[in-house]
């Protein structure tokens, strides 16, 4: 038995390889029977007289009694708040479902209810310098953040952006904008003033506030002439807060550059004596705004409101990753994904909550699990991409750090591979819970979700998310089993977006999720359930592989490839029906790889084919393989499939994608450069490897 109470397994994956479903971990009896969805399905017979024998049924119950379930959720976690009369769903029609019609709330009043000495955040830079935040303190700063934001005339409904780093000042100057009622909006620094400007301006902030830079893998970036850049296209601006990071100047830096408005940030924090104070707002009312990626067209500001982010973090934070106020919760992020907003959430049930600002692997590949060491993380939260690349060096962090205390390693981003499951048991602990999810920014939330009580097997995610109706669906509107389809949601989830910004008759936002299947949410991904509920995402559907008439998703091509030791990355489209000159040269199924050893030889590419042929089918095989430098990335760790498909088929880069979207644009770069071509034979890949 593991020192966290679990039972690992036999070991039957051993190594890289893997075949998907191979059961890797299951909790043992104690760790179940401390779990908060265990506490809460007990909760449920006593209080509620609603009996449920295990996990799958507390699922079904969860979507086919939603009234009943999110008003439990409501009392379960004990929310801050005027409840209201009515139901729970007043109106279950989508889009334009109505949530608690009676309730008042507000998010910041529920993520700051602890009270004490104890550490509420941990903010560390890259350099090492740390900003550790007690319960009562932090308290302290949001009021007087919120008092200076009063000041400058902020009411709710205003908008207050941020282009800011993951720091204690970021957790600080939102909780405050939701404390007052007002809307939320946030990007990483280091994205361009052109990408910075598409999506602040659609919003138009009343205050925003400015770092004057930021530090990636040790070197200092200056963001003032991007701010000032930025300001100008934002007409109702009346007030810059600057942030010091790089220089003690930063405000005469940010003077100097026209800034309008402007104070500092210990200005904005003059009132000492302010009291904490929460404005309670409709259950709907717009808490934040997201974006979508900027990938495919100009980014969607997506709207959440208090009320459905509060139930649904909540619900997923305490039943889905069992967090609670004895944990050290990070997530790598930016203040630029939704995983930022996920972390913070992690007040909500009393965690304390690790900032990290800095590259993912700076300044070594290991550092986020150096970091659970040092900060003794029980929940640590990246991306399937760094996983699998930590897997791709062959680190080992089990043996390089004291991991005792990690009880759950969380995924996101892309898909995790049945091999990357397999290297999480092998090499970094066999008593931890792997809990990989699946949902977006769209949603601000997981879709699919395993629990802590549900075995974990390998390229497996345990269950749908409780209170979501997510299924397969084919082509006509059929539900799927043990089939892909297209990944959806039948009934309303309360953190389904309350809107798009600047969309009043709901037009955009219908096209977007409800065009396909009417009164049903589309998501965008390729999924399959198994017959017990479990899932395995396949990659985008709008990234398919139409291989001789059968859809195939990316997914499991790149767990495959990228599970041999000579294969670091990869990623695939199909040009065979393209009108650009690759459709024309018949480029057909194209796999891009990124090689341990420069240098892609007949032997490695007829390693690719035999495993693909074996372990996938013929239908996987890929026309050409051709060696690249790198992956082009979204700053989330996507792979960015649909812009580098249009890219191939003739598009101009303008037309596809904002380089500023792109965390590595060099890489799509040399992509651009190589379609002017006639051909990607293998004889073009000096271009891609540069």
């Amino acid at each position: 038995m593991a020192a966290d109470g679990t039972t690992p397994l036999p070991e039957t994956a051993g190594g890289r390889h893997v075949r998907p479903g191979t059961p890797l971990w299951q909790p043992s009896p104690e760790r179940a029977s401390q779990a908060a969805v265990t506490h809460y399905r007990s909760w449920l017979a006593q209080e509620r007289g609603v009996a449920l024998d295990d996990d799958p049924a507390l699922w079904r119950w969860s979507v086919s009694e939603p009234d009943g379930f999110w008003e439990s959720i409501w009392d379960f976690c004990a929310v801050e708040g005027e409840r209201g009369p009515g139901p729970a769903l007043a109106d279950a029609t989508l889009p334009g479902a109505v949530w608690f019609p009676g309730a008042r709330v507000n998010y910041a009043e529920n993520a700051l209810t602890r009270r004490g000495p104890a550490p509420a955040v941990i903010g560390v830079r890259e350099d090492g310098a740390t900003a550790v935040v007690s319960w009562d303190e932090l308290r302290r700063q949001v009021a007087r953040a919120a008092a200076g934001l009063r000041a400058l005339g902020v009411t709710a409904g205003d908008r207050v952006c941020a282009v800011l780093p993951n720091t204690v000042y970021a957790a600080v100057a939102m909780l405050a904008t939701a404390s007052i009622g007002a809307v939320w909006s946030s990007c990483a620094p280091e994205l361009g003033p052109t990408a910075l400007a598409s999506r602040f301006a659609q919003v138009a902030p009343k205050v925003l506030f400015g770092v004057d830079g930021y530090s990636h893998r040790g070197r200092a970036y200056n963001t003032i002439e991007a701010l000032a850049t930025v300001a100008a296209d934002l007409p109702g601006l009346a007030a810059t807060v600057i942030v010091p990071y790089l220089s003690a100047d930063a405000f005469t830096q940010a003077q100097e550059a026209g800034l309008p408005g402007l104070l500092t940030w210990d200005e904005l924090m003059a009132d000492d004596a302010a009291e904490p104070t929460f404005t309670r707002v409709p259950f709907d009312a717009p808490l934040w705004i997201l974006y979508s990626s900027g990938t495919t067209g100009p980014p969607k500001a997506i709207v959440h409101g208090h009320g459905g982010i509060l139930l649904e973090h909540l619900k997923t934070l305490a039943l889905h990753l069992d967090l609670g106020p004895d944990d050290r919760f990070c997530w790598f992020t930016t203040t630029g994904w939704m995983m930022w907003n996920f972390l913070l959430s992690g007040l909500l049930v009393g965690a304390t909550v690790v900032l990290y600002d800095g590259a993912p692997g700076y300044p070594t590949l290991g550092t986020q699990f150096g970091l659970a060491e040092a900060l003794e993380l029980t929940v640590l939260g990246t991306s399937a991409a760094y996983l699998h690349a930590c897997r791709n060096a062959g680190l080992v962090p089990g043996d390089d750090n004291d991991l005792s205390l990690l009880r759950t390693i969380g995924s996101t981003g892309s898909p995790l591979s049945a091999s990357g499951y397999a290297w999480v048991y092998d090499a970094v602990s066999p008593d931890v819970l792997l809990s990989s999810i699946s949902g977006g920014t769209d949603v601000c939330t997981a879709l699919l979700a395993g629990l802590p009580t549900l075995p974990v097997r390998a390229g497996e995610i345990g269950s749908r998310a409780l209170g979501c109706a997510a299924a397969a669906f084919d082509p006509g509107g059929a539900p799927l089993v043990d089939q892909v389809g297209e990944l959806v949601v039948t009934a309303p989830m309360p953190s389904m977006p309350v809107s798009f910004w600047d969309d009043p008759d709901g037009t955009r936002l219908r096209e977007a999720y409800y065009s396909t299947y009417p009164g049903v949410w589309r998501h965008g991904d390729w999924v399959r359930f198994t017959a017990d509920g479990a899932a395995v995402v396949e990659g985008r559907s709008d990234a398919t592989l139409n291989r001789h008439g059968v859809r195939i998703g990316t997914a499991e091509l790149y767990g495959v490839v990228e599970a041999l030791p000579e294969v670091l990355d990869s990623i695939a489209v199909d040009v065979s029906d393209a009108a650009g000159p690759l459709g024309a040269a018949g480029g057909g199924l194209l796999l891009f790889v990124v090689l341990a050893e420069a240098g892609l030889t007949e032997q490695t590419a007829h390693r690719i084919r035999t495993a693909l042929r074996s372990e996938l089918s013929p239908r996987h095989v890929p026309d050409q393989i051709i060696e690249i430098a790198a992956v082009p990335r979204t700053h989330s760790g996507k792979k960015l499939e649909v812009p580098l498909r249009r890219l191939l088929a003739g598009a101009e880069l303008a037309d596809v994608v904002s380089l500023d979207a792109v965390a590595n644009p060099q890489a799509l770069l040399a992509f651009a450069a190589a379609a002017q071509t006639s051909s990607m034979a293998q004889t073009t890949k000096p271009d891609l490897r540069r």
